[in-house]
């Protein structure tokens, strides 16, 4: 039994010390998002708030993470799927890629991206 007592504790403690590391961070990031929600409006503070404590409970139980970027262009080449005609869906792939101009924010209620394609038709 001491065996066993043993062999879950050095996960344990670790577990206990990567939690113990992460609850500063997590509660620097709440204190940040708790601000961040008094500059919003009125009406939406309370819930700013609710979520900003649910972000900090979702941090310290590990359940916060941050994709790599091959992730993030994956499901934004995902959102290209809908398109079923091949010429919509390379434009909405272009539109995607890094070359495309982008304009707006997430906070200023949405991104508008661009993608130019010059056609050349020959004269009649």
């Amino acid at each position: 039994m001491r065996l066993l007592h043993a062999a879950l504790l050095a996960p344990a403690a670790l577990l206990l010390c990567s939690a113990v590391q992460a609850a500063p961070n997590a509660h620097q990031q709440y204190l940040a998002d708790r601000a961040a929600c008094a500059s919003g409006p009125a009406a939406d503070r309370a819930a700013c708030i609710r979520e900003a404590g649910a972000a900090a409970q979702a941090a310290r139980q590990g359940g916060l993470t941050t994709a790599s970027a091959s992730t993030y262009e994956h499901n934004a080449l995902a959102r290209c799927d809908v398109f079923k005609n091949p010429e919509d869906k390379s434009d909405c792939v272009a539109r995607m890629g890094s070359k495309a101009s982008v304009q707006g924010s997430v906070d200023g209620g949405g991104i508008l991206r661009e993608s130019v394609r010059t056609y050349t038709v020959p004269a009649k």
